[in-house]
């Protein structure tokens, strides 16, 4: 018999799972990087990058219990073409050609380097890294509960021990002015960019399944239930980003606009904690990665084993996706993100019209809307990445959303183009 109310330990458990599988590499550094800029306006540049970031992650878990997390009728409405090219691209970036290489190749380079030394072969940390993901994945049921009982409180106490130390003990002065001309909007910029909103549209599926597994087979407590999680998994990214922020302003008047992210977290964690900081870092870097690594992994097989009909077995798609981004994480975290940039500028603002529109799916009838405002997207996006002119030119460009004017008038012409299809609840 299914559960007759939401219970908070519940909540508690899948919202930790789902803060530890957003809060990645990205996630990490962009904070510090952005209060460098804000100055004494780091909050307004915090807030900017949390409805960026988490604010359009909880959307897109929201619109994924219409469809009880199946990534696939999320996109359907657009055509079941479109949605399984669009579906099986986005898994592949935030999965093994770009996402879970990245989380190894980082932690390596953050984590590794700054306290073992180039001693440590890069391979072998690969292979030891991605058989420790494997070991924690193979088993999709307790995906989300060995993440948020263990590997997320253990992510939080070395966080926690990092802002608060900041806070008590600030780095320096704040700067009184800052170094970009709209600091909320750099702020989205930089949430925009840590593309996970992408990830939640495959985070989904698991945690969801998950709540189903613990007894709210109801379709109203499972909302409930997952909206729930979410909101405390953006509470928790709150949290952290709003510290990392300010650490990143306390040392505001020490570094310009100049430094690397990375080498700025690493700056800031050994001032404040020396070499002991190091390996804190080193242990937030490595639960951060893991954690990812091992939702993106999960989402991965159920996805694909799911677009086959199960031809594809999950234990087979987890054991190639673990071997595949191994290999590719090798290549060090700038080629991957070099490599696969051009690829996420074109997925993510369709992805993004997809999700809201399927939040008013409802009161949508006609499917064209879906089909003509996802195929706007994808051109304005090919476009912007060739450069054309009049398209960089758009308003919005500067914050990534030059694509948001003409989306939404395709979707108007698309209301009045009569559809054979109906709504699909």
């Amino acid at each position: 018999m299914g559960k007759q109310k939401v219970e908070f330990k519940d909540l508690m458990v899948v919202g930790f799972a789902l803060f530890a599988m957003f809060f990645g590499a990205g996630n990490l550094i962009f904070p510090p990087y952005l209060g460098v800029e804000s100055g004494s306006s780091w909050f307004t540049g915090f807030v900017g990058f949390l409805f960026a970031d988490g604010g359009l992650a909880l959307l897109a878990v929201i619109a994924a219990t219409r469809f009880r997390g199946d990534t696939s009728k999320l996109f359907d409405r657009a055509g079941h073409k479109l949605s399984v090219v669009l579906g099986s691209a986005i898994v592949v970036c935030i999965g093994p050609l770009l996402a879970i290489p990245r989380t190894a190749a980082t932690t390596y380079e953050m984590g590794i380097l700054p306290t073992i030394g180039p001693g440590f072969n890069a391979v072998l940390f690969s292979v030891i890294f991605f058989a420790l993901t494997l070991v924690l994945t193979i088993k999709p049921s307790k995906v989300v509960d060995i993440v948020g009982q263990f590997l997320t409180p253990a992510l939080l106490i070395a966080l926690a021990i990092l802002i608060v130390k900041g806070v008590i003990s600030p780095l320096g002065e704040i700067r009184p002015d800052t170094l970009v001309p709209s600091v909320f909007a750099e702020g989205v910029n930089q949430g925009y960019q840590t593309m996970d909103t992408l990830a939640a549209t495959v985070f989904s599926t698991i945690v969801i399944v998950s709540i189903m597994e613990k007894g709210y087979d109801n379709e109203k407590l499972m909302v409930k239930a997952t909206i729930g999680a979410g909101a405390i998994a953006v509470i928790g990214m709150g949290l952290v980003y709003g510290g990392l922020c300010y650490l990143g302003a306390t040392v505001s008047t020490q570094y310009g606009i100049e430094v690397e992210q990375t080498a700025l977290i690493v700056s800031i964690t050994e001032a404040l904690l020396g070499q002991t900081g190091k390996v804190l870092l080193a242990i937030i870097v490595a639960l951060a990665c893991l954690t990812t690594a091992i939702g993106l992994t999960s989402a991965a097989g159920r996805y694909f084993s799911g677009l086959t009909n199960g031809k594809l077995k999950y234990e087979h798609i987890v054991v190639a996706v673990c071997v595949f981004s191994a290999v590719i994480s090798n290549f060090g975290v700038s080629t991957i993100i070099k490599f696969s940039a051009p690829i996420l500028s074109i997925v993510y603002p369709a992805t993004i019209t997809l999700i809201l529109l399927s939040l008013f799916g409802h009161k949508i009838k006609n499917d064209n809307v879906f089909i003509c405002a996802t195929y706007m997207a994808l051109l304005i996006s090919v476009l912007t990445i060739a450069g054309v002119e009049f398209i960089v030119k758009l308003p919005g460009y500067q914050f990534g959303f030059n694509w948001i004017l003409p989306v939404a008038a395709a979707a108007i012409v698309g209301n009045f183009i009569p559809s054979k299809s109906t709504k699909r609840n």
